[in-house]
């Protein structure tokens, strides 16, 4: 078989790449296959996200690996999102436990908390030891966290927090949950809080019957009357300016992601119909199947430019909120038309969790809702195209 069979890299951008780069993407690789996707048959049947790979993600370097300091690897940002491509490539649910822990838990208290919150949340994080969500979106307010109704009021030196958040990743694992809440009437009033496990009036209930991310943890978060120390609330940010910084970061790695996705639906459905005989010869060697692979290719080859292009732009610390929408919107669309292309290419067999393709199928119409939603994103790159906001 060629070396051009074997490879989804058409455009040698591994050329570009440096030893150091390929060296931890190969490492991650080599952990999905021989760690990983051994068991996430059963977690995904299961319902329940292998806990056991948070130290071992934190010993790889993983998590907040392009944070500099307090215990975090410091990473570029092109390595981090080759981590992520392969960390998806095994499942949407690891992939977005390290986004959740890295981007949008650590990256807060990175960003905008004091010294004291990041010497004794971050080192401990980065290991994987104590872990992290991210607490913004509720049951009415989704793609207007504006409009939340989740509240903190001030109480002599403390503040106290009612309200409710949902669809959490790692919710009701987490050790510390970064929630955001109006101080005032506005959204101007925005600020967060790290809320711990174990303070009065805070539970997280995971969220059952999913039948998408099911080896991820997610869970509905309730605050009544919890008392937080003012030690604990993130004084370096107020308004949607913090969680909207929080998302970009989050954003970034789910266009890798979502790529590492499409490699595993691509590689599935190509493997799959070099193998399957049908009137007496593969499948592969039909028009119909060979178009179906080419489209699901050259999708990915587009997906990989943009990623590589967007990697280099941040590390130049030169990609905007825009860029970043850009292509997560086009590499989540385009890995999820791929898993149902490859699924028809699997046929019957494309539902059995035997082979990874529903599976991703499923996580990816998660995917492509969360963390701004495809039309979110869409209207983000309208806006940006005519000078009209759709929001207002």
């Amino acid at each position: 078989m060629s070396e051009t069979l074997l490879g989804t890299d058409l455009f040698r951008l591994d050329d570009l790449l440096s030893d150091e780069q390929k060296l931890v993407r190969r490492t991650v690789r080599r952990m999905v296959e021989e760690e990983f996707l051994p068991v996430v048959q059963r977690h995904y049947r299961e319902g329940t996200f292998p806990a056991e790979m948070a130290p071992r993600l934190g010993e790889l370097g993983l998590l907040g690996m392009n944070l500099h300091g307090y215990g975090c690897p410091g990473t570029d940002n092109m390595t981090y999102g080759l981590a992520m491509q392969e960390l998806e490539r095994g499942d949407s649910g690891l992939r977005s436990f390290c986004s959740v822990q890295g981007a949008l838990a650590m990256y807060p208290i990175w960003a905008f908390g004091t010294e004291e919150q990041k010497k004794r949340f971050l080192p401990e994080m980065a290991k994987g030891r104590l872990i992290g969500c991210f607490g913004l979106t509720e049951p009415d307010h989704g793609s207007d966290p504006g409009s939340m109704k989740t509240r903190a009021r001030r109480d002599g030196s403390d503040w106290i927090l009612s309200g409710t958040k949902l669809w959490i990743t790692n919710g009701s694992i987490a050790d510390v949950a970064v929630v955001w809440a109006k101080t005032g009437d506005d959204a101007k009033s925005i600020q967060g809080f790290l809320v711990e496990r174990g303070m009065p009036g805070f539970e997280a209930r995971p969220i059952r019957g999913k039948l998408s991310l099911r080896a991820s943890d997610t869970a509905e978060l309730s605050l009544q009357e919890v008392r937080v120390p003012e030690r604990n609330r993130l004084p370096g940010v107020t308004g949607l300016r913090g969680p909207l910084m929080c998302l970009n970061q989050a954003r970034y790695g789910i266009a890798w992601g979502a790529t590492g996705a499409h490699v595993a639906c691509f590689e599935a459905a190509r493997d799959y119909a070099l193998s399957r005989i049908q009137f007496g010869k593969p499948i592969a060697s039909y028009q119909l199947t060979q178009l179906k692979l080419a489209d699901i290719y050259t999708e990915l080859v587009k997906a990989q430019l943009v990623n590589f292009r967007l990697g280099q732009l941040k590390d130049l610390d030169q990609a905007s909120f825009v860029h970043i929408s850009f292509a997560k919107r086009n590499n989540v669309r385009a890995a999820l038309q791929a898993a149902r292309t490859a699924r028809e290419i699997l046929g019957a067999n494309g539902i059995s969790d035997e082979y990874p393709v529903f599976r991703h199928m499923a996580n990816l119409e998660s995917v492509y809702t969360y963390e701004g939603t495809h039309d979110v994103h869409t209207l983000i790159l309208g806006k940006e195209l005519t000078g009209i906001s759709a929001f207002h």
